[in-house]
């Protein structure tokens, strides 16, 4: 057993408090970073969708769909990967709806953030790989501020550690394991997770702009390195967490995620292999005269000009992704 009460100079503190009051509302940090990381994405993808010739802000259309798909997706997940600790002996039923607490899955969040984007590209007309491509960056970045929301909730750490940046947590505390004693320090996963996840950003945008990456193809890079890393934090949590065949529920989820991406990455490359010709699918571009309207009718006026040939046409068409 693993004794770090030596090594507490140089170990990670965790935050004192996870939520403050502002007169009767109760205000949980957990939530502010993932409503800052929410704000991040949505402002980058609308940058990146705006440079590839989207209208501006059509994000927000998509999003609105997206993003309460995703957290009740996430929420689900992660009561059915831990079900014993919702509906087990002694639990209380209603804590599955507790989403304040913490406990929301990356993966859920996926699974249902896709579907919802999925259906908010059919509204808007942008075609979903193109959005997909352009979320990408700004999704991971979004989760590393998110994960040091598990830092303030002081949960989803991992093995016991004596090494110099090892986690701080209170003593008692829910989430602490049987039979280890006070003092004892963890690894520190929402860290590694948070710099796995910076470090992928930088990734996803170099390969992009090397590349040209686009059809889905940069979101696939994007589903590799984020479960890639997510199969190590993963194997190295304590929290109670579903078992098949050895494994935590999520570290299948992680393979999944892996397979997943190489499966599109080269399905798509195969299927599309030169640059999209526009962010919107056929029939339902959009163009910046589209929204000036004229003073004297409530008419909205084209005022933007056509190529003046038929090559100058072409390259308006075959404009490269959002670098």
């Amino acid at each position: 057993m693993i004794n770090a009460a030596a090594s507490v100079v140089a170990s990670i503190p965790s935050p004192s408090i996870s939520y403050f009051d502002i007169g009767p509302l109760r205000i949980h940090i957990y939530a502010l970073c993932i409503i800052a990381g929410i704000i991040v994405a949505v402002l980058w993808t609308n940058a990146r969708l705006t440079k590839r010739g989207a209208e501006p802000w059509v994000v927000i259309d998509i999003a609105l769909l997206a993003v309460p798909l995703a957290i009740i997706c996430a929420r689900i997940y992660h009561v059915l990967t831990h079900w014993g600790f919702y509906f087990g002996e002694g639990a209380n039923p209603l804590s599955a709806l507790y989403i304040w607490e913490g406990g929301i899955a990356i993966y859920g969040a996926l699974i249902g953030g896709a579907i919802g984007a999925w259906l908010g590209c059919r509204w808007t007309g942008i075609r979903f790989w193109t959005f997909a491509d352009a979320l990408a960056p700004g999704l991971l970045l979004a989760q590393a501020i998110g994960r040091f929301g598990n830092w303030f909730n002081q949960e989803l750490f991992g093995w016991p550690t004596d090494a110099p940046w090892g986690l701080e947590i209170d003593y008692p505390n829910p989430a602490w394991p049987i039979g280890l004693p006070e003092g004892t320090l963890f690894q520190p996963t929402f860290l590694y997770e948070v710099i796995w996840n910076v470090l992928g950003v930088l990734v996803i945008v170099w390969v992009g702009r090397r590349f040209r990456l686009q059809w889905g193809r940069l979101f696939a890079v994007y589903l590799v390195w984020y479960s890639a890393g997510r199969i190590v934090w993963e194997s190295i949590r304590i929290d109670p967490s579903e078992i098949y065949l050895g494994l935590r529920s999520n570290v299948w989820a992680a393979i999944f995620g892996v397979v997943l991406g190489i499966v599109i990455f080269f399905v798509q490359k195969r299927r599309h292999p030169g640059l999209e010709p526009s962010p919107y699918v056929s029939g339902r571009e959009w163009t910046a005269g589209q929204a000036v309207q004229s003073q004297n009718t409530d008419d909205f006026v084209d005022v933007s000009e056509p190529p003046t040939s038929e090559a100058e046409g072409a390259t308006a068409t075959s404009t490269p992704a959002s670098k």
